[in-house]
């Protein structure tokens, strides 16, 4: 038995996962990153009091941004296509939103069942918006919150290149 020439192979295989592992745990952020850029929204005050978020676009051409729903925090995709700020069940379970109404949604893949709820508190870094209407979706994958029109009519928003940026409305 070639004990030196074993050992060499459970080395080999040793290192060789060792620096798979290694390689795994350095680009595990900078893959997270171009998945979501925008894990910690900046808050910008304008001219005349208003606060902006400024949020870049991710690889796949979408805009993924962290935020927080009644103080927890969430992970949310825009989607100006939802009428509804859209909730994952699983998620909605997590922040113990009520369901209401059951309602029919129509989806990009279908119409489904919803139920109506209520958002107490939607942020998004400084920027704020209470009492939001939003659909808890039970055949919602993920864990993505789906960032609709019940939000996003509330603020004025401009689109230049990869960057998208929402701003509070001027008081009237």
């Amino acid at each position: 038995m070639n004990v030196p020439g074993r050992l060499g192979a459970v080395m080999y295989v040793v290192a060789s996962v060792l620096a798979i592992a290694l390689l795994t745990a350095l680009f595990h952020d900078a893959i997270e990153h171009q998945r979501n850029p925008n894990e910690s929204p900046q808050s910008v005050a304008t001219d005349d009091g208003r606060v902006s978020i400024v949020l870049e676009r991710n690889r796949s051409g979408h805009y993924v941004f962290d935020g927080f729903v009644n103080g927890a925090p969430v992970e949310f995709l825009l989607d100006t296509g939802a009428t509804d700020v859209s909730v994952p069940e699983a998620v909605a379970n997590r922040l113990r939103l009520p369901r209401g109404a059951r309602l029919r949604a129509v989806t990009a893949n279908g119409i489904t069942t919803a139920f109506a709820t209520t958002i107490d508190s939607l942020a998004v870094g400084a920027l704020e918006e209470t009492n939001i209407r939003a659909s808890i979706v039970p055949n919602l994958p993920g864990e993505q919150i789906l960032l609709g029109m019940s939000f996003l009519k509330r603020l004025d928003f401009s689109q230049r290149g990869d960057t998208l940026i929402l701003s509070q409305r001027r008081p009237r």
